[in-house]
């Protein structure tokens, strides 16, 4: 019977045998408004090799594409580079089906698919020889588990780059250069900005590292989104930009509101950047979620955030954001805080504290108004949005 699902050929011995997800749209609290792809990658040598797997539900999916090259007990090998499930949730299905001889994964792996799913693994080291090419391994620690390693393919030149350079971007085409590139650049800093940025100093080292690797790279395939076949200094340079995390003229402009109080001064404060001559969104988390935030807060050099009091706590909308942003460590960040309140105003002073300990040069105190604010309040934060954005102009 003809496969409705059918491999795809990537170089002379690689071929691409994963799942296209079109309708996930939560990736751990990162909304994924193009859906994903679950990367998997057949090797055709004297030993049969398959890199990674996919996420539980579409095992069928993937073994139908092998089918349309290989009948899968021929396979030999298989590489676990991620031990997250959306890589390795087909795992013990595809070990009952395909019986390899060995897998393999980084230390770290193979303690993390023993923890989920009580399998006994063969730790990967030095080149391993598949007959005509090798695979090498170089262990990627925290990009983002501590379980994460890369894989290279030398006899075809191909980079399993696992997490890196990927982007959570579903379609029926394989390359990225198919796609429309601002598309592109979107997905890929917005999967930075939200899976990898916390880690950005091992990103530096590992970008660094790879000229010393001498890879003759002719291929980069990450585990989600579409394969690299030219262009990889821009790849490279796009993941140096962020990694760095050097200050954009761009401001942003995050809030709630209950009664528009917070938001009055919202759009103060952006019509004061604004005037300055600094591009500025302005986000209202009623209706924006937290990885649309962490993505311009990434693209910006100024960054202000605002909330109303409720119970004695900042709005609990504002909490989430910025719990969900300390975590993923943003650096060399302007900030400023502002708010309302009815009574007892503790809403503006938290959010300081959040971005204190985040770090951010705070150069002007916070502001909050009572109730709704004046027009001498809205005077201030327009003033103070003009102020930073000069501030940020000079840093630059």
């Amino acid at each position: 019977m003809k496969s409705f699902y059918n491999a795809e050929r990537i170089s002379d011995n690689v071929w691409w045998v994963g799942a296209v997800d079109w309708s996930v749209r939560n990736f751990h609290g990162y909304l994924t408004g193009r859906g994903t792809t679950y990367n998997a990658f057949l090797i055709i040598d004297e030993k049969i090799t398959l890199i990674d797997t996919v996420k539980k539900p579409f095992f069928d999916e993937m073994m139908e594409r092998i089918s349309t090259v290989i009948d899968p007990e021929k396979i030999d090998y298989i590489i676990s580079n991620h031990a997250e499930p959306d890589h390795s949730g087909a795992l013990t299905d595809a070990i009952a089906a395909i019986k390899p001889e060995k897998v393999f994964a980084s230390a770290m792996g193979a303690k993390t698919l023993k923890a989920y799913y009580g399998i006994d693994v063969d730790v990967a080291s030095g080149p391993l020889s598949l007959g005509t090419g090798d695979l090498t391994f170089v262990e990627t620690k925290m990009l983002h588990w501590p379980d994460s390693m890369v894989s290279f393919y030398d006899r075809d030149g191909v980079l399993f780059s696992q997490d890196a350079f990927g982007q959570h971007l579903a379609g029926s085409k394989l390359w990225a250069d198919e796609y429309d590139p601002s598309i592109l650049e979107y997905e890929m800093s917005k999967y930075y900005a939200n899976i990898i940025n916390a880690q950005s100093s091992k990103i530096l080292a590992l970008l660094d590292s790879l000229p010393v690797l001498n890879l003759p790279i002719r291929i980069i395939a990450p585990d989600h989104g579409p394969l690299f076949r030219k262009d990889f200094d821009q790849v490279f340079a796009a993941y140096r930009r962020y990694a760095e995390q050097k200050p954009q003229k761009r401001a942003v402009v995050v809030f709630s509101t209950m009664w528009h109080a917070t938001e009055k001064l919202a759009r103060a404060f952006a019509d004061g950047v604004r005037s300055a001559q600094v591009e500025v969104e302005i986000i209202d988390l009623a209706v924006s979620e937290r990885s649309e935030v962490m993505t311009a807060v990434a693209r910006s050099g100024l960054v202000a955030f605002g909330a109303p009091t409720m119970n004695n706590q900042m709005f609990p909308a504002m909490a989430d954001v910025l719990t969900y942003i300390k975590g993923l460590k943003p650096l060399n960040k302007i900030g400023f805080a502002f708010g309302s309140c009815g009574w007892s105003g503790e809403g503006a002073k938290q959010i300081t504290a959040e971005l204190e300990a985040m770090k951010f040069d705070l150069p002007i105190a916070f502001i909050q108004s009572k109730y709704m604010p004046t027009g001498e309040e809205l005077q201030k934060a327009f003033d103070a949005g003009v102020e930073l954005a000069e501030k940020l102009k000079n840093n630059i």
